[in-house]
């Protein structure tokens, strides 16, 4: 297929399939990896996102909140990790929509506030069951919708 724009594909042939809300089998370690990957990435855009407010007085504002970055960068990047492992075991067994972006989404809020912030552990807490539930939420509605599809 030349044109995987195409608005109608060929007879007999099969459409350029690029859906967001596909099943994803395959091996522990390649769901591993994505699990990784997907945490790296939203604690990296969180901590990027925050430099302004956490480098030196003389590049932008002066600092939101004092004290070490290190801590909530790896609790972030474990909860991230448990999230991703979450939305990617849910999408290896049914379709769920867009499980990559919307781990990226919440571990890139959760160290956004935390790096902003700098919140006690209970409330890091709160943020990281918050994630959680978030997460469960999305898993839930997409075996909800995989039900009503095959009664259908």
């Amino acid at each position: 297929m030349t044109d995987p724009f195409a608005p109608d594909a060929p007879a007999g042939s099969e459409p350029f399939d690029d859906d967001e809300e596909s099943v994803r089998p395959g091996p522990f370690r390649r769901h591993a990896l994505w699990a990784a990957g997907v945490a790296a990435a939203g604690v990296a855009m969180g901590w990027v996102t925050s430099l302004f407010r956490i480098g030196p007085e003389e590049y932008g504002l002066p600092p939101a909140a004092p004290g070490a970055l290190w801590p909530y960068l790896t609790a972030w990047a474990v909860i991230g990790l448990v999230v991703a492992g979450v939305l990617r075991a849910t999408a290896a067994r049914i379709p769920v929509y867009a499980p990559g972006r919307t781990a990226v989404a919440l571990t890139y809020l959760g160290t956004r506030l935390s790096l902003g912030r700098r919140p006690e552990a209970p409330l890091v807490a709160a943020m990281a069951a918050a994630a959680l539930v978030a997460a469960g939420v999305w898993c839930a509605v997409a075996l909800h919708q995989h039900r009503r599809r095959a009664e259908a």
